[in-house]
């Protein structure tokens, strides 16, 4: 499902269609064996800590007759009235929504792609054109949604199912997951965010002097959101040219190698090739036929996935460019010779650093989100779907402190019936004396053969660990573990399935150190190195900072 792009004025109703006739296109092949009830509920749970008075909106698209309009409280759906130049207002279509600790339920009628806004202590402001809908856009000077605290999910709803997803594309302002229940009772959620995660994005934003201007707070200091790099950027708040030194040097780097794309998961057998010709990027296909070339593009092209980088809706150029966008805004393109790269350890390394990709994908207790447009190449949008769905949910979950997972289970991916398999879900951070990290399992990626890290403590799953029987012990049942079985100085430690074999054996002594008894030495951060992603190893214990360890 590619994101609904917002827009201004008289392109959002060519946006929006062309955005819903993607998704329409993308699903309306598979065979509808079973579809939900005419009007789909979906609870909206308040779990936000905020007192102010909550208003839902349900805008979007009518799909049987291309309609633009806006669904009530029941499930009807209303045409907009026709608009004028001034913009005229739009009718309310304001829907009272819970407050904090409780629900309200919304009914979405089958065949509607839209947006449901959700806003806190004033009503969103709506007008109409001759064209359409204004959509609210806080970063342009002197919209009437400045200073108002409020975000939205998207959705569509047809005979295939519900596709719904939590967005970052444009801003990151309030904390929300989204789940769907289907009629197998089984629920899956994501969106969610790690304890304080709100505050960790705001905060690694702040940090950096390059991004701190997006981070857009209210005369009553409420931080009302954070800015994704091309609105902050076109609204002078950010460098516009940030990236073009790392983009052309990455769009050189091809000049003397080939990069491979494999743009369609399920199709491994289409592959184009890449090389750099001049400024542009050439690609052939299997049989030698250049199939598609691109200009080097500009920063606002990355944040944007437009311009240079457009996708149009076909089976050639388009998947290419959705690609190659997704590796730029991750940093992989320049030292990958195959995109997309699905390994997220890799992602936001490139100088400089996309902090805000980085920064929200941290922050998300699955490690998804839906960052930029094309967050969806290599699966890691903030994407729930199911081709039978009986109910759906949008969680406001806590702005300061723990996450909460209202209705739809235990947090990222699928559950049942609020099940988690026998795996930990508290536990506590293994803190390094040597830079105040916490020990990591990377991107969440609870398998076997993952080597753990360093990452700056944020209380997600990723970083709990539960000491117990002489294990250290995570999510999915894996413990920490030196691999192979290895005992020599420099063994690596990763997790994997626990076993009760020596190589997972671990006690935390009273000075501080982790020791495996089978090999007789600790747990050591690889080089003294402070940074995050820093690796870990066993070395003959000798009492230097980076292997003392607190429980927190």
């Amino acid at each position: 499902m590619r994101h609904i792009r917002s827009r201004r004025l008289t392109a959002v109703t060519a946006a929006l269609a062309l955005a819903t006739s993607a998704v329409v296109g993308a699903v309306a092949a598979a065979p509808a064996v079973a579809v939900g009830p005419d009007r789909l509920p979906i609870v909206v749970g308040n779990q936000s800590g905020r007192a102010e008075q909550v208003y839902l909106y349900v805008l979007g698209t009518n799909l049987a007759t291309g309609r633009l309009g806006w669904v009530d409280g029941s499930g009807a759906f209303h045409a907009w009235p026709a608009g004028a130049n001034p913009p005229s207002p739009a009718p309310d279509a304001s829907i009272a929504g819970p407050s904090n600790g409780g629900t309200a339920t919304v009914r979405v009628p089958r065949g509607f792609s839209g947006r449901m806004y959700f806003s806190f202590g004033q009503k969103l402001p709506f007008s109409l054109t001759p064209d359409g809908l204004v959509q609210p856009a806080p970063w342009a000077g002197g919209d009437p949604t400045r200073d108002i605290l409020f975000d939205w999910s998207e959705f569509t709803y047809n005979d295939s199912g519900l596709w719904l997803n939590s967005s970052q594309v444009d801003m990151f302002a309030v904390p929300h997951s989204v789940s769907v229940t289907g009629a197998s009772g089984r629920t899956s959620t994501t969106g969610q965010l790690v304890a304080n995660g709100r505050t960790a994005v705001v905060d690694a934003l702040r940090a950096r002097p390059e991004w701190a201007g997006s981070v857009v707070t209210r005369a009553d200091g409420t931080v009302l959101r954070v800015l994704a790099p091309g609105k902050a950027a076109a609204a002078g708040l950010m460098s516009k040219t940030f990236l073009d030194g790392y983009i052309a040097s990455a769009w050189g780097a091809y000049t003397s190698r080939t990069l491979t794309v494999t743009p369609f998961g399920d199709r491994p057998d289409v592959r184009y090739t890449g090389r750099s010709v001049g400024t542009s990027l050439v690609f052939t296909d299997t049989g030698g036929r250049q199939v598609a070339s691109f200009a080097r593009p500009s920063s606002a092209d990355v944040w944007g996935c437009d311009g240079a980088l457009h996708a149009p809706n076909d089976q050639v150029v388009g998947p290419i460019a959705r690609t190659l966008c997704a590796a730029l805004f991750r940093g992989t393109l320049g030292t990958s010779t195959l995109e997309p790269v699905t390994d997220a350890s890799q992602f936001y390394r490139a100088n400089p650093v996309n902090e805000y990709g980085k920064a929200v994908h941290a922050a998300m207790v699955d490690g998804r989100a839906y960052a930029f447009a094309f967050d969806d190449v290599g699966a890691f949008e903030s994407l729930v779907h199911d081709g039978d769905p009986r109910s759906a949910r949008v969680d406001l979950t806590p702005f300061v402190g723990g996450s909460g997972t209202g209705g739809g289970g235990t947090g990222g991916g699928e559950t049942g019936g609020g099940d988690t398999g026998g795996t930990p879900v508290t536990g506590r951070t293994l803190v390094s004396s040597l830079n105040g990290k916490c020990l990591d399992v990377p991107n969440w990626r609870f398998e076997p053969g993952t080597r753990v890290v360093m990452w700056g403590c944020h209380g997600g799953t990723n970083q709990r660990w539960e000491l117990t029987g002489g294990t250290v012990r995570t999510q999915g049942n894996q413990c920490l573990d030196v691999a192979w079985g290895a005992t020599g100085n420099g063994a690596p430690v990763q997790i994997a399935t626990c076993s009760g074999n020596a190589a997972q054996r671990w006690v935390l002594t009273g000075a501080g150190d982790l020791v495996n008894p089978q090999s007789d030495k600790c747990l050591d951060i690889v080089d003294l190195n402070r940074a995050d992603d820093a690796l870990l190893q066993i070395w003959q214990c000798g009492g230097t900072p980076n292997q003392k360890w607190s429980l927190r």
